[in-house]
Parts: C-alpha cells; structure tokens; sequence
C-alpha cells in the first residue's frame, strides 16, 4: 500500500500461483476486488501461464521469481503491496518477503508452503505435492539419464487433487492451460538464512479444509512451526480456492487487510 500526498493508500494485492498455474487462475478473484476498487497484479513466473521460456530450463529459484521481483523493484517509492501466495508459491512470497521486505505491507499464504526463513524445512512439510507417486507425470529436459526437470500431474487426477470442489468448467478451462513446473528451481525454495526483518511483516494463513494435494494436518503443522498473526479455514474448499470459492477468500481477504489499518 502507498498514497501520494495526502491521497488514501492504494490497497494493492499481488497474486503468486502454484505449481503448474499462472497468472489465469486468479481470475475471479481479480475480477472481485477490481470491482471492489482494489488494485490487484497477478504475475506468471517464469516458464508458467504465458510465458515464453520453456520451464524445463528454469533450474533456480532466482530465475524462476524474477518476474515477481522485477514487479516488486519496479514500485513507486512508499509503495506496498499484499503478497498472496498459493501453494509451493508460498516459498516465492517468503523469499520476496526476504528480498524486498519494505516493498511489502502483509504476506498472505493461501494452501501455501510457509517456511521460517533460516529453519530447515521438513521435505515431508514443505513439499506441498506429496502424494502417491503415479500421479504425476515428469519430463528429462536433459534427458532420462539426468533428474527430471518438469512435473505435471496427469490429467486422470486433475480435478481429485487440484479441483474436487471446483465448477467444471474451470475444471476443463485449467486442464487446458497447466503446464509442466520446474522441479529444480523448486529445490531451493526454502533454503533461505534467517531475516528478523522479513519476520516483522504480518503474515496471514488460510487453510483449505477438503484439500485433496496438501491436507490439513500438514497446513497446520506448517502453523504450528511459524505461526501467523492470523488463520482463517475455507471450510468448503478444495486446493484452488480461488476456483472453489473465490467470494469467501475474497471476503478473508479483505478481513485480513482491515487489521493494517488498525
């Protein structure tokens, strides 16, 4: 957030997407707060949405984020913003949150990775896609004597683990546009040292109850480990709430906000 003069804060949210997403599928929630008079950014990291870089070839983490930080870098001096993370994007928000700490004003992790900066992360916690092993799908950029460089989930198990709550039609509009994710800038997302500054930030937690890919008990040991300053439970919501629904996470997220200007 940031105001000119005496001008109210711009309450500007900024939307980071999961593995295999992009940009897109925060459409309905854009939609809301653009009508609402927010102002809201969502970004396609690279490899991801449109995109015109391969993501078998994105093998870091900085290189992965740059389109988040370059938005971040590119802010009006005083200007903040609401870093929302879903999924294994919670590990690009707490590395913006590292990097850019006075750029933002509140970190909110939706069904996200959230890892104390500095801690060793359990790959059992961390690791938003555990699951049983047949569900995804791998490609060998560098060929099949090499680790794998992208992960996509086969399209038989789409709508279990990312959509069960979701209307069909997003269903079929995202089978359509996922696309392989970049295992190897994935490995050093966590692996951040400690910052008491980035610490300083609020974050913000909501748990997805009927959450098929990252299920509760792990969501709440995530809290457990670092707690937020505050916790929300979408109670009907499968692993995209932004899908599932987007008018109740809209509704927490403007609850969330209304504690800044407190």
């Amino acid at each position: 957030m940031g105001g000119e003069g005496g001008a109210e804060p711009v309450i500007h949210f900024v939307f980071v997407h999961g593995a295999s997403h992009g940009a897109w599928c925060w459409y309905k929630l854009t939609t809301l707060l653009d009508a609402a008079g927010f102002k809201s950014t969502s970004v396609d990291l690279t490899g991801a949405g449109i995109s015109l870089i391969d993501s078998n070839i994105v093998f870091d983490s900085d290189q992965y984020n740059r389109p988040l930080f370059s938005l971040l870098s590119d802010l009006p001096p005083h200007h903040k913003v609401i870093l929302v993370g879903h999924s294994i994007g919670g590990g690009s928000v707490t590395e913006a949150l590292c990097k850019f700490t006075d750029k933002i004003s509140m970190a909110i992790y939706l069904a996200a990775s959230m890892v104390r900066p500095g801690s060793i992360p359990s790959p059992h916690l961390s690791n938003i896609h555990v699951g049983e092993e047949d569900i995804w799908e791998y490609t060998y950029g560098e060929g099949t004597d090499k680790p794998p460089t992208g992960v996509l989930i086969k399209p038989e198990f789409i709508r279990h683990y990312y959509y069960s709550q979701s209307p069909l039609e997003d269903v079929t509009l995202s089978s359509k546009l996922l696309r392989p994710a970049p295992m190897r800038a994935f490995q050093d997302l966590d692996k951040l040292p400690p910052n008491p500054e980035a610490e300083k930030v609020p974050r913000v937690y909501i748990k997805t109850a009927k959450d098929n890919l990252f299920d509760s008990v792990r969501q709440d040991l995530l809290v457990e480990n670092w707690p937020p300053s505050q916790l929300y439970v979408l109670e009907d919501s499968d692993h995209s709430a932004f899908f599932s629904v987007p008018t109740t996470l809209f509704a927490y997220l403007l609850r969330a906000v209304s504690f800044l200007q407190r």
